[in-house]
This record gives C-alpha cells, structure tokens and sequence, in this order.
C-alpha cells in the first residue's frame, strides 16, 4: 500500500492521540469521519498500524531511574538470554544490535538498589555497560514520511 498526503496526516493524529475521533481527525485533515475510517482500515489491514497502545509515565508508577544497559554475551549465552529477557518487567524495549554489543535495552528501576540487582542477573550472560537517562530529548514513536 502506498501511502499519501492523506494517510501520512492520519498517521500524524493517530500518534499524537489514538484515542481521538474519526471526527476529529477528518477536521484536521480535510475529509470526512466515513473517509478517516475508510483510510485507518485500509492501514490496518495493511499492517502499517499494527495496534493501540497506551503510554505509561514510569515515573508516575513508581520508577525513578531510567538507563539503557548494552550486553556483549558471553560465547553461547546470547540464545540462553533473548529467552530470559522477556521475562524481565523493568525492560521497556530490547534490540538486537551489530558492533562490539549484542544487545541494547532502555530499563527502567525503582531505584539504584534495583538496579544494582538487575545488574546481578545480568552478569551471568555477558558483560555489561550501564549508562543512566536523564532526559528525554526527541520523541521516538512518531514515523514520518520516507523523503
């Protein structure tokens, strides 16, 4: 599926605010709530939106550090690891990388103690690097348009 001007807008309100309505959205973009709908569809079938979401402050659960942890896995632990890690709940994404790492993870902790026991469990996997975030800079969710 090609996407147009038109799609792209959608796009833009749809990861702006989700929950907005066919109404709403076909305000901003010029046409009509049945041609939104008609349009979403299209998309989702398509697979370019794959789901819904709702973003969660950490912070405002109960989480005040956030760091992203690279893993250089020890020979045979990387397969042993890929399993373990989607059972960890202070991980908020996982990537398998290239370069000197194999693995780059955004974590989040209640505090440094936990994090100290995150590290603990890592440990036996690989080697670990640990860099501490302090704020966030760009929105990352947001696809734009391939120029």
């Amino acid at each position: 599926m090609i996407l147009d001007s038109l799609n792209w807008k959608i796009l833009k309100c749809l990861q702006v605010n989700a929950r907005q309505s066919n109404v709403a959205i076909g305000k901003i973009v010029g046409i009509s709530s049945p041609a939104v709908s008609e349009r979403i569809k299209k998309m989702e079938d398509a697979g370019i939106i794959q789901g819904y979401k709702t973003s969660v402050s950490p912070l405002d659960v109960g989480y005040q550090l956030k760091a992203l942890i690279t893993l250089r896995a020890f020979m045979g632990m990387l397969k042993p690891f890929l399993e373990k890690v989607k059972t960890y709940d202070e991980v908020l994404n996982c990537y398998r990388i290239t370069g000197n790492e194999n693995i780059v993870m955004e974590v989040v902790f209640k505090n440094q103690k936990h994090l100290e026991s995150f590290i603990d469990q890592l440990i036996v996997y690989g080697e670990t690097k640990t860099q501490i975030v302090l704020s966030h800079v760009v929105k990352y969710n947001e696809v734009k348009p391939v120029k």
